[in-house]
């Protein structure tokens, strides 16, 4: 197989006869289907050569679609972890003749493939902090399975030099088999500053008429909401005080909040049952709006294999309170406050000196819209296509 690429200073990449599975069948998660449906947006815009073969439920791409003709939806069994799926991705890449399968996650059961695969690692939450409730030989499973799958990749994407280091350390791969290539944020968070018409919107809809700090991911123990809201409920006493901001609220936009009962008992607990309000989930066209109308973000998470939201908060050159842990030092940069993520007052006194700081503000604002502009989907997906077209010659 003969393959020519254009140099990656060029607008279009020229892979010739190439054919290209990836797996979107996790496109509806968080991290990992930000991470999907940028990846072959950019792809879509960049290559109009390579075949792409999309392998998923048909409707799921949202809004990426339309995509031009080079891109295919082969409708795939929904359950990667079932025994369909296993025969039936064989076929699927058989049938389809594709010189290389990418699956954007890390995965664990056993798939026998016909052809080369690359595998993305956002993170290895699930074998440093043991988050489920697995028996010890299933958790001994997983890791051993893992590691086969990483060890068989022909390559391996990490999201950040943190996530490469984890991952040659927990499961000895090489290094040189890592390639970082970092996430970037969605083009939409990139619209500019919210409108007259945007601030009517989140009055009329959501009731927000006073200032606000803001927290936006998903909600699970390792994200510390619960330190979030012991942390504001501090500073409300603090600011009480100073006579300052007293109409100050908190929002927090991710899961519902009957899925997590303890926040609802950490607001009872702190007495801030007028002053924390839980949205849920909202579209990223309203998520830009919250970003942008937030005094300061704050994300004391305990562990982040890349860390979106930070970036996506300082495009709108919103002030970061973040954590001093894992790769959000390396995605931040100097363009947020880091703290001690356990440490319930130091997050309390970095958001009051963000907020009642002008000086501090100014140049967090400053900091964190240059910090965004380092990480481009172009460049990141570049990189990937240059690894494919290693990975199929090779």
């Amino acid at each position: 197989m003969w393959l020519s690429v254009t140099s990656v200073d060029s607008r279009r990449f020229t892979l010739n006869l190439m054919r290209v599975a990836i797996d979107i069948r996790r496109i509806s998660e968080f991290g990992v289907g930000t991470y999907t449906r940028n990846a072959i947006r950019t792809l879509a815009r960049l290559d109009d050569t390579t075949e792409y073969f999309l392998l998923g439920i048909p409707g799921k791409l949202g809004d990426i679609e339309p995509l031009p003709p080079n891109f295919v939806t082969v409708p795939t069994h929904p359950n990667e972890f079932s025994l369909n799926s296993y025969f039936e991705l064989n076929r699927i890449l058989n049938h389809h003749r594709c010189d290389l399968l990418h699956v954007p996650h890390l995965f664990w059961k056993p798939q026998s493939v016909p052809c080369p695969y690359v595998v993305t690692v956002h993170d290895l939450l699930d074998h440093l902090y043991k988050v489920n409730s697995a028996s010890w030989i299933k958790r001994t499973l997983h890791f051993e399975f893992t590691q086969r799958v990483l060890h068989h990749a022909a390559r391996i994407f990490a999201v950040s030099n943190f996530s490469k280091k984890d991952t040659e350390r927990l499961f000895h791969v090489p290094g040189d088999k890592i390639e970082v290539i970092y996430n970037a944020i969605d083009d939409r968070f990139r619209q500019g500053h919210a409108t007259d018409a945007d601030r009517k919107l989140i009055a009329e809809r959501y009731q927000v008429t006073y200032p606000f700090l803001l927290y936006a991911g998903r909600i699970s123990p390792h994200k510390n909401v619960i330190r979030i809201i012991e942390a504001f409920a501090a500073l409300k006493a603090e600011l009480a005080k100073e006579g300052r901001f007293t109409d100050l609220k908190l929002i927090i936009i991710g899961d519902e909040l009957a899925k997590h009962p303890d926040l609802r008992r950490a607001v009872i607990k702190t007495r801030m049952q007028n002053d924390v309000r839980f949205l849920g989930f909202v579209p990223i066209g309203v998520l830009r709006i919250f970003y942008d109308l937030a005094k300061v973000f704050v994300f004391p998470s305990l562990y982040e294999g890349f860390g979106l939201p930070p970036l996506e908060a300082m495009a709108h050159g919103t002030p970061v309170v973040t954590s001093n842990t894992s790769s959000i030092p390396e995605v931040v940069g100097n363009a947020a406050v880091m703290v001690n993520p356990e440490n319930v007052f130091e997050i309390m006194h970095a958001l009051h000196r963000v907020l009642c700081d002008r000086l501090v503000r100014e140049k967090l604002k400053a900091r964190g819209v240059l910090q965004a502009q380092q990480f481009s989907w172009d460049n990141s997906v570049r990189r990937m296509l240059e690894v494919y077209h290693e990975v199929v010659n090779g």
